[in-house]
């Protein structure tokens, strides 16, 4: 694959960013296209390994670990590399659904296992990926398609996040008629309200809607379903209905002064945010303001990255990121083996605008918040942490313990809670009648049926909150077992 000795001729290429401090002026992507000449080298450092790790899709270590959807990356590798893009783009719809929006926001935990890595930079998978879909995009390689048969079966689908919509796309090819249900405003899940523009600008995420619709999907919005329709109708009007609705239950921080006023999730402050951008450009002034504003952002995670970005965007006055755990290590530790995914630092996007924008790096390691306290007002105007250290124990596992003498106090006008999320809606699983386990539907991965005959589950609703790219694959496989269900068989991959 690619060239026989490219990976020993051409070095990694970063793919081509905006100016960060340009970029702080504005809410577009702050990643653009690749050129083709670069495309072309960067393919050609695909080293025909034998055994491809990119695409291996488990997890090691309880993480992500090559290609979930097992994309078929060394052959568009090589396709790039001898300018056949249209081929190219073939392969990769063959296993992604959505690479408009893997090539932008997907971790790219192939790249951690890319074979390449063992010893130098590893492949750049992610930026060729997003090159060849758009420019099937641009060139008009990607149209509808219609579906040729039709099996009189009609599946209801729950959430039109990625999960949702793989399953949608997936059905409605194999012939069935697709409703999904969404009870936002705008179809995409998290892929519109949850993931900032910089990151995915959402007349991407239109753009692909809008091919489903005319491929022949019914997406309903404003409407929850246990509201405004009852299971019991679903049920009965559908032949099987698949539950995608994310995990939507932020982790919540129970601490002293928590209900201090300012105090936010962190996805509420970012949905606002995305919600005003796309209604009124925010003019309507629905959002969370932190303009001259002193903003904390607690956990460390892409999310609370996502926080720091916006919140740098709005002109707010300081920004730091508290993190529990300790700062990662500049190259792989001996327990971090090839071809787990590498847990080393990064300067993500947000990190370089803040180093850009205030010359310095926002994140706090090894902090523990201890309480938050409130002015006269009831408004929050600080923060007492401590300082951590984590202690391993025998069985591999660990703990955090306090240091003594390290309690700091930061001033504070905004706070977002960035420490994850615990599943999914609980009351809509009881309106299906649906098993719950930890929160989260229980279905077993690889057949995603519930304990109700005809519902089955996928995505971040029946595993917890993951990565979009799972999410395709739970929806590609949740399809192939509801297409089993109805017909008998399957030809579903």
């Amino acid at each position: 694959m690619g060239k026989t000795t490219g990976f020993m001729e051409y070095p990694r290429e970063k793919g081509p960013e905006r100016d960060p401090i340009a970029r702080l002026n504005d809410w577009n992507e702050y990643v653009t296209a690749i050129p083709d000449d670069m495309a072309v080298r960067q393919g050609a450092r695909c080293m025909d390994c034998a055994t491809p790790f990119c695409h291996m899709g488990m997890e090691v270590a309880g993480v992500t670990t090559g290609c979930p959807i097992h994309n078929l990356i060394p052959e568009w590798n090589d396709l790039v590399y001898r300018g056949k893009w249209k081929e190219a783009l073939g392969r990769l719809l063959k296993t992604n659904n959505f690479p408009e929006f893997t090539g932008r926001v997907c971790p790219a935990p192939c790249e951690g296992s890319c074979t390449l890595s063992i010893t130098d930079p590893a492949v750049t998978i992610k930026n060729i990926e997003r090159a060849i879909i758009d420019k099937g995009f641009e060139n008009g390689w990607i149209t509808p398609r219609i579906p040729k048969i039709s099996t009189g079966k009609k599946v209801a689908i729950i959430g039109s996040g990625p999960a949702g919509l793989a399953s949608a796309d997936q059905l409605n090819q194999a012939g069935h008629a697709v409703t999904v249900y969404e009870r936002s405003d705008r179809a995409g899940g998290l892929l519109m309200y949850g993931i900032p523009n910089m990151k995915l600008e959402k007349h991407i995420v239109e753009r692909r809607i809008s091919l489903l619709k005319q491929e022949g999907i019914e997406l309903i919005t404003n409407t929850e379903v246990g509201k405004d329709i009852s299971a019991e109708d679903l049920k009965e009007q559908y032949d099987a209905v698949i539950l995608c609705t994310g995990a939507q239950k932020q982790r919540d921080l129970v601490i002293e002064g928590r209900e201090a006023a300012g105090v936010h999730f962190a996805m509420d402050y970012l949905t606002g945010t995305a919600k005003s951008m796309l209604d009124s450009d925010f003019a309507d002034g629905q959002f969370i303001n932190t303009e001259g504003k002193d903003v904390i952002v607690i956990g460390g995670g892409d999310t609370g990255a996502d926080c720091v970005a916006t919140a740098l965007r709005q002109k707010c006055r300081s920004v730091v990121q508290f993190g529990k755990h300790p700062i990662l290590p500049a190259v792989r530790a001996a327990e971090n083996m090839w071809p787990a995914y590498p847990n080393v630092f990064t300067l993500d996007y947000a990190y370089e605008e803040a180093e850009a924008g205030f010359g310095r790096d926002p994140r706090q390691y090894e902090i523990g918040t201890k309480k938050i306290i409130a002015d006269v007002n009831g408004h929050v105007k600080e923060l007492h942490t401590m300082g951590m250290e984590r202690i391993a124990e025998e069985n591999g596992s660990y703990f955090y313990r306090e240091i003594p003498g390290t309690e700091k106090v930061w001033d504070a006008q905004y706070v977002f809670i960035a420490i994850g999320f615990e599943g999914t809606s609980e009351p809509l699983l009881n309106a299906f009648g649906v098993h719950a386990s930890g929160q989260k539907a229980e279905a077993v991965h690889g057949d995603y049926r519930t304990n109700v005959e005809g519902v089955f589950a996928a995505g971040d609703a029946r595993c917890g909150q993951s990565l979009i790219v799972w999410a395709i694959q739970e929806g590609r496989e949740a399809a192939r077992e509801v297409d089993r269900y109805l017909m008998g068989s399957s030809n579903l991959p």
